[in-house]
């Protein structure tokens, strides 16, 4: 889920079928009152959105970065749709928004036995269902031993309960977890808990899409009203929620995709929304342009993702059935690792993100302070081109003629995949051709709406690739452990880029499996560091958050961590559940009244689906996949 984690990325998972890390925004109730009457992509309904107002409901209006995967917590693996789903169920726990620390969600404590294999939670009691009925410990019971049982049913967040053995709810408060052996993610299991009355009836998991009947019934804070596929996700504020808000809330969250972010600064502008985000940040000529206008505030901190270069490993299934059509010269660790020695990451912060990213490193973004590494001087992979010349030239591919040629005679032309509406992949694609020219390797760029299908086909070489991390990082990790590869070839899977290794593997299970937060932090750190040095995974950078709203529209909105956060994309339901909108009087542009006010959040939709039909190997057609 938001892992995690959640989703590019979280994110959000051992044997991972992940979510990956969620969440959007859009239009002014003035902009609506102004239209009436006047059909827009903003405004595809203005009768409906004038009567909204008149009624004196809040709206807060979300345009969509991306396009919902699923409505299905045990499907959705996208940033958008597991961050719908933080509104719309509880979880056993959830994260502190000033510094991620956990705290209580659908559970209230919980405790371990002294050997750590059986854990004890307390669920509240003052939880409902939306339809009235009472939440208990038996849905979290029935969510769990689902997914242990059903394979459909661990799509997203299989991995969460692999080394579950049993789960029992004694009564309705008290849930418990048996474990084969200890699990160190037993405070952080980010897991949607679904109500057992609805869910029991579910034929096939592996199809069902839940949303079919509206409204759906959640326990969150907020309850799923209507959804129509690449046009809006409308929820309304849950006032039977437990947590209860000390500032005056909006009635309403509709997500909408808009699929033009230019356009969405431009409407930011005039008033017509009240927040834009990109994807999964602002370019840096939009933020500049933003900067010092009126009624506009630019909010920028450190981000939760890393951007990167995955190298085609040689996809496989589970069984070890070979598949796919990577270029063989990537099967060499030492052809890997000179491509990346010819990458200036410097020069990418400073010229494409234009000195809003921190230069990459390790595979944790520093903003997580206890899991970020960084290789030593010895280890570093520093750029340098005639090092990665020598170092094709030992591998056996020398130049000749300008061009790097194998024994086969064939030069070495890579192909890599890359989002067709990220501006980042295509300024980036066009360095990395630079770059690698000057060594003699050729690049094509394959930029493509949807990348999803010759990813997961294995087709390709390289490609670029990014996730969102959560505050504990096992989501991020186990997308890469042989657990996490498809049963079937070309078969949508847990897995970011096919990568099996029992060494990364080994360490896996350890960090898994270690209740000490300084020895798990050692062993995560030691998996960044195989995975630093295999060449398979290059981190370029990780993006700051940055975005931008109108003061005049939102009188308060939180970011995570509050002192220096983001907005959009937390591990959490914080910024919309607490963000408060600014009274009439003090909108001016906008043209809201007191009567209504509709605030829009406008993410650029990078890729809008046709039809209405969900296709879960969509999940990689934008850039900010996951957490």
């Amino acid at each position: 889920m938001d892992t995690q984690v959640q989703h590019d990325q979280h994110h959000r998972t051992a044997g991972r079928a992940r979510r990956g890390v969620r969440l959007f925004l859009a239009a002014g109730a003035a902009a609506f009152t102004l239209t009436a009457g006047l059909a827009s992509p903003l405004n595809p309904a203005p009768q409906q959105a004038q009567a909204k107002a008149d009624s004196g409901k809040k709206t807060l209006t979300v345009a969509l970065a991306q396009s919902v995967d699923s409505l299905s917590p045990f499907l959705a693996q996208r940033l958008v749709s597991t961050s719908i789903h933080r509104l719309m169920y509880e979880y056993l726990t959830n994260y502190d928004p000033k510094d991620n620390h956990v705290v209580p969600g659908f559970a209230t404590k919980w405790e371990s036995s002294p050997d750590k294999l059986t854990w004890t939670y307390t669920i509240r009691s003052d939880s409902k269902w939306s339809d009235g009925q009472k939440a208990t410990a038996k849905d979290a019971a029935f969510t769990f031993n689902k997914m242990m049982t059903d394979d459909g049913a661990a799509t997203a967040n299989g991995s969460f309960v692999g080394n579950f053995d049993t789960v029992t709810a004694p009564s309705d408060t008290q849930l418990v977890i048996k474990l084969k052996k200890p699990q160190a993610t037993m405070t952080a299991l980010d897991v949607p808990i679904v109500p057992e009355h609805v869910w029991k009836d579910v034929k096939d998991f592996s199809k069902f899409n839940n949303d079919q009947k509206f409204p759906i019934v959640g326990n969150g804070p907020f309850v799923l009203t209507d959804y129509k596929t690449d046009q809006y996700v409308k929820l309304k504020l849950n006032k039977d929620f437990w947590r209860k808000s000390k500032t005056p809330q909006f009635d309403e969250i509709v997500f909408k995709t808009y699929k033009d972010q230019d356009a969405a600064v431009a409407a930011l502008r005039k008033g017509e929304v009240s927040f834009v985000a990109g994807s999964p940040a602002l370019t840096p000529a939009q933020a500049a342009s933003l900067k010092g206008e009126k009624n506009i505030k630019v909010n920028e901190g450190p981000g939760r993702r890393f951007y990167a270069i995955a190298v085609n490993p040689g996809w496989q299934t589970k069984d070890g059935k070979k598949f796919g059509d990577g270029n063989k010269a990537l099967l060499d660790q030492k052809v890997r690792q000179a491509l990346f020695r010819a990458v200036d990451t410097k020069t990418i912060v400073d010229k494409v993100f234009q000195g809003h990213a921190v230069q990459g490193e390790g595979y944790i973004p520093p903003r997580f302070g206890d899991y970020f590494w960084k290789p030593s001087d010895s280890q570093k992979l520093s750029y340098d081109a005639t090092a990665a010349g020598k170092m094709l030239d030992e591998a056996g591919y020398p130049l000749k003629d300008g061009k790097r040629v194998g024994k086969d005679g064939k030069p070495l032309d890579l192909r890599m995949l890359c989002h067709a509406t990220d501006p980042n992949d295509k300024a980036v694609g066009k360095y990395l051709k630079e770059w690698w020219g000057k060594i003699g390797v050729g690049l094509k760029l394959n930029c493509v709406d949807d990348v999803s299908v010759p990813w997961y086909a294995g087709e390709y070489d390289l490609a670029f690739d990014g996730w969102s991390v959560n505050p504990d990082p096992d989501f991020v990790l186990g997308i890469h452990t042989c657990a996490a590869l498809p049963t079937k070839a070309k078969e949508t899977a847990a897995t970011d880029n096919g990568i099996c290794n029992k060494t990364y593997d080994d360490l896996y299970n350890k960090q898994l499996a270690e209740y000490d937060p300084a020895k798990r932090a050692d062993y995560v750190k030691q998996m960044e560091s195989w995975l630093y040095d295999s060449g398979y995974m290059n981190v370029m950078a990780y993006p700051n958050a940055v975005e931008a709203y109108r003061t005049d529209q939102i009188k308060s909105i939180q970011t995570m961590p509050t002192a220096a956060g983001n907005i959009y994309g937390q591990d959490g339901y914080w910024s919309w559940w607490s963000a408060e909108p600014a009274s009439a009087s003090s909108s001016d542009s906008s043209g809201s009244s007191s009567t209504g006010v509709v605030i829009g959040i406008v993410i650029a939709a990078l890729v809008v689906i046709g039809g209405g039909v969900f296709v879960a190997m969509r999940r990689r057609t934008t850039a900010d996949d996951r957490e």
